[in-house]
């Protein structure tokens, strides 16, 4: 009963929004991503930092229209970015591949779809749309021409990480990573719009940062607009699972390149 009262009110929401704010229901926004990667090395591997550049960027892009909306990456570089020591004398060379990621999501219907790659395999993740629990504060910004405001939450997630002791091999452990999230967002979009999975604001989220700049997601351009033909396509193309069922394979997947001395920094 409490998820029927939920999705009734969240579509009350939406197409009251959308009555208000009808000019503004279609367009695309570019964002960019900043992520921190020195803040991402666990403690014992603080000598790659001299490897490797302090922060990387990329660029997501976001579709939408009055109903559904598709976040995917911009892919600029096929070959990624490339860094590492240098001289005759060899060293070690990393290579940051982007991943062709997408997601869809439909609010009216709590739909969302993701679709990933793995191990060069392509996944379909079936999901509903999650509330996050914000909170919104007073503070406001102008961020590309519009005045947002700010909203935050505290995550909480159980992840699966690998303990180095000592001269034996590394043991599997669970922590528990809190992210502290704030984003600003403008009314003058439609709601339940935004980067990933920050969509569930009563207007389109223009910037994220999580834990004070070790991730930033900013829009860096906003075109209002009629879309293309085939602009907005529902991702079709992969294996159907589910949220945990993919958890479950790629904490596996992760588990094993650390026992082998392997190395994953996430983005």
């Amino acid at each position: 009963m409490r998820k029927v009262i939920l999705i009734v009110g969240l579509l009350a929401s939406i197409l009251a929004a959308q009555v208000v704010f009808a000019q503004a229901t279609e367009g695309v926004i570019l964002y960019e991503v900043k992520v921190n990667m020195h803040r991402r090395l666990p403690p014992e591997r603080a000598e790659m930092k001299a490897m490797m550049p302090e922060y990387r960027t990329s660029k997501e892009q976001l579709v939408f229209n009055a109903d559904e909306s598709l976040y995917k990456t911009v892919i600029e570089d096929e070959e990624g970015q490339e860094f590492g020591t240098s001289g005759g004398g060899g060293g070690v060379r990393m290579v940051i591949r982007q991943q062709n990621t997408e997601l869809y999501a439909q609010p009216a219907e709590q739909k969302i779809i993701s679709k990933q790659e793995f191990i060069g395999k392509d996944y379909l993740i079936l999901d509903t749309l999650k509330m996050s629990p914000w909170k919104f504060g007073i503070e406001t910004k102008e961020i590309m021409g519009y005045a947002c405001k700010q909203a935050y939450f505290t995550r909480t997630e159980e992840q699966q990480s690998m303990r180095i002791t000592g001269s034996g091999p590394p043991t599997p452990e669970k922590k528990i990573v809190t992210q502290e999230i704030t984003a600003w967002y403008t009314d003058k979009i439609r709601p339940f719009l935004g980067p990933e999975k920050f969509n569930s604001l009563p207007g389109a989220v223009l910037a994220i940062d999580i834990n004070n700049g070790e991730r930033v997601i900013v829009a860096s351009k906003i075109d209002l607009r009629p879309l293309k033909k085939n602009e907005l396509k529902v991702p079709e193309k992969g294996e159907k699972t589910t949220q945990a069922e993919f958890r479950k394979m790629t904490e596996e997947h992760m588990q094993k390149m650390r026992a082998g001395g392997g190395m994953i920094i996430r983005n």
